[in-house]
């Protein structure tokens, strides 16, 4: 391959390129596509779970099987895009992820299922590395915050959106039509990025480290299903032992391999960047939390609370509101200068902590007006953390690497994502497995079992018990995260200081 100029975008004299906010658009339908895929599921477990006869741990596995796929392939995606050219990596991921939806949606089991979800997962990992790097690329410092707001906002938009169409879509067609509407979306998001979006790569862009990405995927597969296998086969079984071994030793080999390769995928001095450091802790958490809840709320929602699919999704909305109208009018940006990115992301990740303690606490015991208060602080939270910690770790990397950091960024949330419904998942089953003696690997069968109204109230309190433990783990998590994001960002700023005067 002939070298090329090192970017074809173009800026203007301020501001970035002329056409920023129209593209930063575009690149946004490309990433609600993605967006859409896991919140659109969310709502769909009751149905899947009784037509599909899946259990909760095939449920989980329909939605890690994406996370884990595409937070194996982020760095390399990220790579390719910064050598091959971030359009064609937008429009081949695009394609990709359209395929993958129509296979899913005529899966007719829950193995079919899991596998169409992973092919997803391959155009979910192009379209996230891309649409980050597009936005660092064309905005100027002065727009840059702002601007990954609004890209952030996305996120919120399709955590929105996502429950309110599956609902509507549950209502009247089966569940394989949730997975079809992400087709017109791809489509239309393929054509709009082929006409407006400027072609831009480095001349400098390293090869794609396959065996990096290899290691990496079948790390956290084995570290997750150990995890996810726990409450089923015993903490101490072999099968858990055994791929807990595999997948601690595979990661090990993968960090490893990553600092003797001249291509990584993965830069391991960036940690030695303690403002790197101390974004990469709070991203983890903050994914961890919110994907986690989302998780056990829905479940809350229909099978203890009686919601059907699309009330259940109207009242997840208020969470992800939240965070569009604060991100809309800058609130989060405006603040940023001010707070200073420690104190700004301390006090997000504060929010989305008491957030999801109060969805615990006062959830059960006032039903969902004591949910409606935690969705709301939580969805405060979110829209301050997210785009101080987005905008800390693009600010730690290169440039040139726009690709890579897009990667890391993406691979940091989809690895949190995936630990969420992970963790929170296990401790939800321990929990409940605890209180209640059945073989049941659902709570639909463990009702369905049940003898008689006594036993079916006291399985549905176990649930309930089950998800209060559940989601003051996920608070407890988010705020230790914030709290060590914010002193490791403050010791990167104390330290940088010095620096910046010499």
């Amino acid at each position: 391959m002939t070298a090329t100029t090192a970017e074809s975008t173009t800026p203007a004299p301020t501001g970035g390129h002329p056409q920023r906010w129209l593209i930063l658009g575009v690149i946004c339908l490309a990433q609600l596509t993605v967006l859409l895929d896991n919140t659109v599921l969310s709502v769909a477990i009751p149905s899947l779970t009784k037509e599909l006869d899946a259990s909760t741990s095939d449920i989980q596995w329909m939605i890690n099987a994406y996370s884990l796929v595409q937070s194996g392939l982020l760095l390399t995606a990220g790579n390719a895009a910064d050598r091959y050219g971030r359009k064609l990596m937008l429009m081949t991921g695009l394609a990709i992820f359209g395929m993958g939806s129509l296979a899913a949606g005529l899966a007719q089991s829950s193995t079919q299922l899991i596998a169409a979800r992973a092919g997803m997962g391959i155009g979910g990992a192009l379209l996230m590395t891309t649409t980050l790097a597009v936005v660092v690329q064309i905005f100027d410092d002065s727009e840059r915050v702002k601007a990954i707001a609004l890209w952030s906002t996305v996120s919120s938009l399709g955590f929105a959106a996502g429950p309110l169409i599956g609902g509507v879509m549950l209502d009247h067609f089966w569940w394989g039509a949730i997975f079809l509407i992400n087709i017109p979306v791809a489509v239309l998001g393929l054509v709009a990025v082929a006409a407006l979006v400027p072609e831009s790569k480095h001349k400098q862009g390293e090869r794609p480290d396959l065996l990096g990405a290899l290691l990496s995927t079948i790390g956290m597969t084995a570290v997750v299903y150990a995890i996810i296998s726990g409450p089923d086969h015993g903490w101490a079984s072999a099968e858990v032992l055994v791929s807990a071994s595999i997948g601690v030793l595979v990661l090990g080999a993968f960090t490893l391999w990553e600092l003797r390769t001249p291509h990584p995928m993965l830069d391991m001095h960036f940690f030695r960047n303690q403002r790197f450091v101390g974004a990469v802790a709070g991203a983890i958490l903050v994914a961890f939390g919110m994907t986690g809840s989302l998780f056990l709320l829905t479940q809350h929602l229909q099978f203890v609370l009686g919601y059907g699919p699309l009330d259940a999704g109207l009242r997840t909305a208020p969470l992800a509101l939240t965070i569009v109208v604060l991100n809309l009018t800058g609130a989060g940006a405006r603040l940023l200068p001010k707070l200073g990115t420690p104190l700004t992301i301390a006090i997000g990740m504060a929010l989305v902590a008491a957030g999801l303690a109060a969805i615990a606490v006062l959830g059960g015991q006032n039903g969902y007006g004591g949910m409606l208060l935690g969705l709301v602080v939580m969805g405060a939270g979110i829209a301050l953390s997210m785009p101080a910690m987005a905008n800390a770790i693009m600010s730690a990397i290169p440039p040139e690497k726009a690709g890579v950091g897009a990667g890391i960024n993406g691979t940091l949330a989809e690895f949190g994502n995936g630990l969420g419904v992970a963790v929170l998942g296990a401790v939800l089953n321990a929990r409940f497995t605890a209180l209640v003696s059945t073989a049941a690997v659902s709570l639909p069968a463990a009702l369905a079992a049940a003898g008689g109204p006594a036993e079916r109230a006291r399985i549905s309190d176990a649930f309930a018990s089950g998800l209060e433990t559940s989601q003051l783990v996920g608070a407890v998590a988010v705020l230790a995260g914030g709290l060590l994001a914010a002193l490791l960002l403050r010791r990167a700023e104390r330290s940088d200081a010095p620096k910046a005067a010499a």
